[in-house]
Order: C-alpha cells, then sequence, then structure tokens
C-alpha cells in the first residue's frame, strides 16, 4: 500500500502504534490524530525537535535553486537573524509578519531600514500580517520577482506565523481546497507539506525551528495563550529610578539597579500585566538572577515575551527562567 501523510502536519500515517506519531484509526483518513485532536478540540500534543531533522530539510533546500520564505515574528525578532543565510545558498526573502501586533504609529519604514542597515544578505524585506492580510499582495509580488520555479520554501521559527500565512494565500490565490491544521501552538508542523496554490506557486512548508531559549517552552497553556495575543499591543511605559522594580507577569522580576531617572517602554502583549514592587519585595527572587549593562538607545530582548525600550544607559538586573535568552540590541522603534 502507497504510504499516506498526514494533511495537517505532514508526518507519515500509520496505525499500528497509537503512542507514536502519526497514528490514525484508519489509514484513509486525512490527519493523524494528533493533528485531528488540534483541529476539533484544541487539544495539543508536544513533539520533541529530535524527530525532525533540519540539518536535512536544509540540505535538501541547498540541493534546488528554489526561492525561500524566512517568516519571523516582527515582535519577536532573533539575537541571530542572520542564521538563514548561513545555512543555505538560495535566494531567501525575510517576511517579517505579525505586523498587526506593533502599534499603528511604528513606521514600517524605519524597521526596514533598521534592519537593511545590519547588511542581513537578505534579497529583501517586507513587513505583513498574515492574521489582518496586510502586504500580501506585496508579498506576492516580490515572490514572483524573485523565485525561479513554481516551488517555494517556507522556513522560520515555531510560533513565527508559517501555517497562518500560507493558509492566507489558500484563501487568497489558491485554486483548490488545500487547507492546514493551525493551531496557536509549538511545532504543529512535523515534516516538509507541499501545497499547490495555482499553477504558478506552490508553497512547502517545513517544521518550526525549535528555539529552546524562548520563553513559549517553559509555561503553562494558560500563560502560553496570553503570549499569542492577536491584540495591537498598547505599549506602557514606566519612569525607574535605582532600587525600584517591576513583576512583568509571573515569569520576570526586573530590578533597576544603576543610572539616571530612566523611562522604560514595555512592547509585550497586554495580557501579560506589569506591577511595581518594593525593592525589599523578595516575589520571584527564587529564579536565575541575570545583570544586563543597556548603553544609551537599546532595547532589551526577551527571547518570546518581546522587548523594552531602554532610554538611558544603566544596570538591570532580571531574576527569570534561567534557560530564557536575554539579549540587548540598538533600538528598533
Amino acid at each position: 500500500m502507497k504510504s499516506k501523510y498526514c494533511a495537517g502536519c505532514g508526518i507519515k500515517l500509520q496505525d499500528e502504534n497509537i503512542l507514536n506519531i502519526g497514528f490514525t484509526t484508519n489509514l484513509e483518513n486525512e490527519l493523524c490524530m494528533r493533528c485531528f485532536r488540534v483541529k476539533n478540540y484544541g487539544e495539543y500534543e508536544s513533539v520533541s525537535s529530535t524527530i525532525i531533522d533540519y540539518e536535512q530539510i536544509i540540505e535538501n533546500i541547498n540541493k534546488t535553486k528554489d526561492l525561500v520564505l524566512y517568516v519571523v515574528d516582527i515582535l519577536n525578532l532573533p539575537y541571530d537573524l542572520e542564521k538563514m543565510r548561513r545555512l543555505t545558498n538560495n535566494d531567501i526573502l525575510l517576511v517579517l509578519n505579525k505586523r498587526d501586533l506593533l502599534p499603528l504609529s511604528v513606521k514600517d519604514e524605519k524597521i526596514i531600514e533598521y534592519l537593511k542597515k545590519r547588511e542581513l544578505g537578505y534579497q529583501d524585506i517586507i513587513i505583513v500580517s498574515s492574521e489582518k492580510n496586510l502586504n500580501m499582495d506585496l508579498l506576492l509580488i516580490k515572490i514572483r520577482r524573485w523565485q525561479r520555479s513554481k516551488n517555494v520554501y517556507v522556513v522560520g521559527y515555531t510560533n513565527a506565523g508559517k501555517s497562518s500565512l500560507i493558509s492566507k494565500f489558500i484563501k487568497n490565490y489558491g485554486d483548490g481546497d488545500t487547507k492546514l491544521t493551525i493551531a496557536p501552538l509549538p511545532s504543529t508542523t512535523l515534516n516538509k507539506i507541499v501545497i499547490p496554490i495555482n499553477d504558478e506557486l506552490t508553497l512547502i512548508d517545513t517544521p518550526g525551528i525549535v528555539d529552546s531559549s524562548n520563553i513559549i517552552n517553559y509555561v503553562d497553556r494558560k500563560m502560553y495563550k496570553k503570549l499569542n495575543s492577536k491584540k495591537e499591543i498598547k505599549a506602557k511605559t514606566y519612569q525607574l529610578m535605582p532600587k525600584q522594580c517591576l513583576l512583568i507577569g509571573d515569569i520576570m522580576r526586573l530590578n533597576y539597579l544603576e543610572g539616571d531617572r530612566n523611562s522604560l517602554t514595555f512592547y509585550i502583549p497586554n495580557e501579560i500585566k506589569i506591577h511595581r514592587c518594593m525593592y525589599r519585595n523578595k516575589t520571584m527572587t527564587d529564579l536565575t538572577r541575570r545583570c544586563v549593562s543597556v548603553r544609551y538607545g537599546e532595547d532589551l530582548v526577551i527571547n518570546g515575551l518581546g522587548f523594552i525600550k531602554i532610554v538611558a544607559e544603566c544596570t538591570i538586573e532580571l531574576y527569570i527562567n534561567k534557560d530564557i535568552q536575554v539579549f540587548t540590541r540598538k533600538n528598533m522603534i
């Protein structure tokens, strides 16, 4: 019997072992049990990233001349944004997704200019919102300009919105009834999936690259939903002096240690509440302590949560899970 693959995650279907990925009660089904539960009940079963051979996937992409769409979350730009350029020699469009989450006052041109100064090496940069259908036509125009064949690969970290973007392509430009399993959960796609959009374009979805330093790996389902808010962020600004503290949800404590009176503007989901607390208060001090020196005109980035725009030079003390990446960069906004 010819092998059949799940229409949701791309994994090979099997009906022999319910404990293994790809299990289905009937090989005639279109979805594995995992994707069926995601789609119909919102249930989610995590999958170890060790079953996904990213190196092999990238190696196969490198054997082609096909265009690559590198999709990233604009609110959570990776520390190593140049990584995909090093992994493949194919032409790459950097697609900044989830534009709808940033305040409208933020100018797209400023962000693109900011990134172009970094000389990332990508063929072009475009800002989109698959949720609001923003700039999708422009993205299609850029794809047509750079594509070498009808096949275009879609790559990126988990939670960047790859599947949502592809689904918008299916809805806007598709001539068939192809559908994807979409859920606000990491690692929904487990193997590459070929998605014919029309006679001129076939998108090839790939598994989201698992980032073990992202905060989404260390929170419960309730907090995960808050981190994946669909609402436009309302930036929150706090004036801080030394020995003043903020509690960010129940995931991070920020102590302002040294510096002049400073302005900290938080670009994080609205559902994550921020509270002032007394310095002598010991809330969350059982987490890993990190001391970060922030220079003039830098952001403090918490991987998966968002970023804090800081005006003046200062020293900040954080208490946060030891595995979550924290770094500084030049102000994006």
